[in-house]
């Protein structure tokens, strides 16, 4: 035998020896038992950076009732809701164009207070006497000292009715007074606009309250002011009477469809106040103040939920865009020692 025939060992080498085996052992132990233990840490990608909500703000056409406006931008403002773009229809393009101008809304009714609005109708006797909208035009630039729409302190938009095709049109640059002119431009009313060589009438007939403009603009969650009038129930007898119900009803089945698309609508009590009635202007930004006040913790869940999603949506995104990372492969090390290599059936079995 092998082992016979071996030389006997003193007693301190034999002690040396085991010891070294020991440690052979041990250290084969070690880095099988590090190698297999040592976990793969995959870090998760992280959502970038977002951009600050933008909120869009949409006012509806109204004449007189316009004035509401006024009081729902005061409440937005006393409460800290910043709107980032506006877009407006009819009487709601003239407060939007003075808002986007950077008037604040106080400033805005100083100048409702003080506006005489016989200086705005200058009527053109040969044109059936209907309103030329001119001195609109000029009046919407003085206040604002003529800044084109391209230059407004936020982004605005006009909207307004191509007569020859019924198409909507969005004004978001040029003649800030001259887009507004045109998207006040009530047919019967006002003469139509002509603007290069196509007409304009008011925004209303296609879209009272234009919150999908205000999408254009970039709004990510839309504040929409509706200030139209509502059928009231009673059948007019009078053929002026019937089209302007008719032309209501009209109103209301469009705003109904584009009303749908804002995340809050804001309808100021202002029902009974008529088209021309300027002398109510001060019920009118009070009523507008109400409602906005009232809608106020509406505004705030929606904005709240808006970040939300906008959050989670940024997160699936990056976790979509993140490269995919393979565990590393294990590193089964079972050593080489002479134990092993002297074992046949240990050189064939797997270790671990």
């Amino acid at each position: 035998m092998i082992l016979a025939r071996l030389p006997r060992l003193p007693a301190t080498a034999l002690a040396c020896l085991m010891v070294l085996l020991a440690a052979c052992g041990g250290r084969d132990a070690t880095t099988r038992s590090d190698t297999l233990l040592a976990p793969v840490v995959v870090t998760p990608a992280p959502a970038p950076a977002l951009p600050p909500l933008r909120i869009g703000l949409a006012l509806g056409g109204g004449a007189a009732k316009g004035f509401a406006h006024i009081g729902v931008i005061k409440m937005l403002e006393a409460n800290g809701i910043q709107v980032d773009v506006v877009s407006g229809t009819s009487a709601g393009s003239v407060v939007g164009a003075f808002y986007a101008s950077g008037m604040d809304a106080f400033r805005m009714q100083e100048r409702a207070v003080a506006l005489d609005e016989s200086s705005l109708r200058d009527v053109r006797l040969f044109s059936g006497g209907l309103v030329r909208g001119q001195a609109l035009e000029d009046y919407i630039n003085t206040e604002i000292n003529r800044l084109p729409i391209e230059r407004m302190r936020k982004p605005f938009a006009a909207v307004a009715t191509r007569l020859d095709t019924g198409d909507r049109v969005v004004f978001v640059r040029g003649n800030t007074g001259q887009a507004v002119r045109a998207s006040s431009s009530v047919p019967g009313v006002f003469e139509p606009v002509r603007i290069g060589e196509r007409s304009y009438v008011d925004g209303g007939v296609v879209s009272p309250v234009p919150v999908d403009a205000a999408r254009q603009l970039g709004a990510d969650l839309v504040i929409a002011v509706d200030i139209s009038s509502k059928a009231a129930g009673n059948t007019p007898t009078g053929m002026a009477g019937i089209v302007n119900q008719s032309i209501m009803i009209m109103g209301q089945t469009l705003g109904r469809q584009e009303l749908a698309r804002a995340e809050v609508v804001i309808r100021p009590q202002v029902n009974d106040i008529g088209p021309v009635s300027f002398q109510q202007r001060n019920a009118a930004i009070l009523e507008g103040e109400r409602a906005a006040l009232a809608a106020l913790p509406q505004i705030r869940t929606a904005i709240a939920q808006a970040e939300r999603s906008r959050r989670e949506t940024a997160q699936r995104a990056a976790e979509a865009a993140a490269p995919v990372v393979e565990p590393a492969p294990r590193d089964i090390n079972c050593g080489d020692s002479w134990v092993r290599r002297l074992n046949p059936f240990a050189r064939d079995r797997p270790c671990g």
